[in-house]
């Protein structure tokens, strides 16, 4: 079949090798890079890679995309790999991640969704999915090992209009289980910004119910990171709170599988809260999450087993299949952003919520909506059923991976100099957890987790302790002397 791009024989080049020259890469969760390093050869040859190499049987690929500027651009590049495949395209347009990867396994297809998720706007990314859920590292480090056609230039794709069974799908997924009117006559806010999730998740919570209002929407992409919530997104709930009698307030990263949850006074709740809460909402028998996450969740003694892995969700997903394997058990994963991963399929009086092995906020905001209602208490009475313990994660930016790897493997390598560092008011370091990258326990029970981003130049801090401000102070200081010490 003739290829329609440019040039007659374009030549073959490693992905690894492309990588390196484009800084266009595998993160922790899908190929990222920035907008100007992301050509659409560039793209077309991560599509071309993942079809031969992970999909090769598939003659149906579904594509989607989140808001930002960059990504149709990105998405029609993508769409034209699939076309000079052979391949039938199914392009659903606008829509979260979790909902165009649900698609996927409903046509028992794969996913290709271009989305940078929380990061800058001048940053984009790809994520890739097999008909069964996320691909894997393995599955990355297969595709970085193949050689493929690099055209110099693209041909243009004009995508269609969406198909809307995506979204159709999406929405039936959620007022099938809770079942509609499950949320009547509560009052949700949205914080709309620049999410792709903004108008289903609306159409969701109506369907259920509730009272919906929307606020700050904006045509500009803002990179909503539920990690490190910005100053003016604090105050902005605040705000919002004022206004007007909220059960909650909600809102998702750029990509819509991480949640933002505010409780009726406009606090902000932790990812990682949010993910214990929701797991023993579901009665959870198996919790996966990553070593970041608060240890609420052991203390809680809501679960037989709790299991840490790396950060990251493929991570994740992988322990969830290694728990669910010969067992007959309900198996969820979590990660500290909040993003909720349903392992095994749930089930809550005659429902069933089928599987959905990737990050989605939806879920976790229904299910701590439900849970308050039935309990009869606040969204922030809720959160305070569970053990005291709190966390704060912020990062320094423009912190180079190098930097990063060095720092910690002095740490690493001098637990006095580490302690300093870290945390010069909490003691001796009781024990050091090296799953990925630093994460130092001291005798007063604080914790202090240092490791660089997998998605930016970032080097991000962790912190748990028994209170908020403690949490806070904790992050910030140690970001602090850190950079005090790289200006020095």
């Amino acid at each position: 079949m003739t290829k329609r791009i440019e040039g007659m024989h374009p030549p073959l080049e490693k992905m690894a090798h492309l990588m390196r020259r484009t800084n266009v890469k595998f993160g922790t969760s899908g190929a990222r890079g920035l907008v100007a390093d992301m050509t659409d050869p560039v793209c077309y040859a991560f599509v071309t890679a993942f079809l031969r190499e992970i999909v090769p049987t598939a003659q149906t690929v579904v594509i989607g995309h989140d808001l930002r500027p960059s990504s149709p651009r990105i998405a029609a590049a993508c769409a034209a790999a699939v076309r000079d495949s052979g391949r039938q395209l199914v392009y659903a347009g606008a829509l979260p991640t979790p909902a165009l990867a649900y698609q996927g396994a409903l046509m028992g297809a794969p996913t290709i969704v271009v989305t940078g998720s929380h990061i800058p706007f001048d940053r984009n990314g790809i994520k890739f999915y097999r008909a069964d859920g996320e691909i894997m590292k393995e599955d990355e480090r297969r595709m970085a090992d193949a050689a493929v056609e690099v055209p110099t230039s693209v041909l243009p794709f004009e995508l269609a209009s969406p198909d809307p069974s995506a979204r159709e799908a999406y929405v039936a997924r959620y007022v099938d289980f809770f079942g509609a009117g499950a949320l009547r006559d509560a009052s949700v806010a949205i914080y709309e910004h620049s999410s792709v999730a903004r108008d289903v998740l609306a159409e969701i919570l109506r369907r259920l119910g509730a009272r919906v209002v929307g606020v700050g929407r904006t045509d500009h992409f803002i990179p909503i990171d539920t990690e490190a919530v910005r100053p003016e997104d604090v105050l902005l709930a605040r705000e919002i709170a004022s206004r007007g009698r909220f059960d909650a307030i909600v809102s998702t990263d750029g990509d819509g599988d991480r949640p933002l949850i505010g409780d009726e006074a406009g606090t902000w709740l932790r990812g990682d809260v949010v993910g214990t809460l929701c797991a023993a909402w579901l009665r959870s028998h198996t919790v996966v999450t990553p070593v970041s996450s608060n240890t609420a969740v052991e203390r809680c003694g809501a679960f037989e087993r709790v299991v840490r892995t790396k950060i990251g969700s493929p991570y994740v997903i992988a322990a969830m299949q290694d728990a669910a394997a010969g067992r007959s058990c309900s198996v969820v994963g979590y990660e500290a952003n909040g993003g909720f991963l349903l392992g095994t399929s749930a089930e809550r009086e005659g429902r069933r919520l089928a599987a959905l092995p990737t990050r989605d906020a939806v879920l976790p905001m229904l299910a701590l909506l439900l849970a308050a209602r039935q309990k009869r208490v606040s969204m922030s009475a809720l959160s305070s059923t569970l053990p005291a313990r709190f966390t704060a994660s912020d990062r320094l930016q423009a912190f180079a991976t190098e930097r990063s790897a060095a720092l910690l493997d002095r740490l690493a390598r001098d637990h006095g100099t580490a302690a300093g560092l870290l945390a010069p008011d909490c003691g001796p370091i009781a024990s050091v957890d090296s799953t990925d990258g630093l994460r130092v326990t001291f005798g007063s029970g604080d914790i202090v987790h240092l490791r660089p981003s997998g998605n930016a130049p970032e080097l991000r801090c962790y912190t748990e302790a028994d209170s908020a401000e403690r949490a806070g102070a904790l992050c910030s200081a140690c970001l602090a002397r850190i950079s005090e010490q790289s200006v020095s």
